[in-house]
């Protein structure tokens, strides 16, 4: 009887090919390295690509100016005391807003509501702040 050949594992693993392999499978997939004493950015390949070539004519032309989007403030988180009647204002406005057919967060409330005090007067804001009750800060006594 003959005994059956074993090899030993190999590391190559099969490669199952997806769809957009199947599209171009000339082109290489691994990245050239650089010679020395070249820089190249990141994304230069990329806007390589996306660019058109230049004609003599182009050349002479301004190219358009893109124009940048803004920029978003970083988020900050905080903690606040306020009193339950303040909060039972928040769930009625919430329940306002979602009879309204819009869904908000209590945060874009409070945000809402500075930026109605942003828009008023010095006179009216003095009023709006004497209005409100102060309330002792730090973390109320466990009951």
């Amino acid at each position: 009887m003959n005994s059956p050949i074993i090899k030993p594992p190999t590391r190559r693993v099969f490669y199952f090919p997806t769809s957009a392999d199947t599209v171009d499978q000339t082109k290489p997939t691994g990245r050239k390295k650089a010679k020395k004493g070249t820089q190249i950015k990141r994304g230069a390949t990329r806007l390589a690509k996306e660019a058109p070539e230049k004609t003599r004519t182009q050349s002479s032309a301004k190219p358009p100016k893109k124009v940048p989007a803004p920029k978003r403030d970083k988020v900050v988180r905080d903690s606040f005391t306020m009193p339950k009647s303040d909060y039972r204002k928040i769930a009625e406005l919430k329940e306002r807003c979602l009879e309204a057919g819009v869904h908000i967060k209590k945060s874009e409330i409070l945000r809402a509501g500075l930026l109605v005090l942003a828009g008023k007067g010095p006179k009216q804001l003095v009023a709006a702040i004497k209005k409100i009750e102060t309330v002792r800060t730090g973390r109320p006594p466990k009951a």
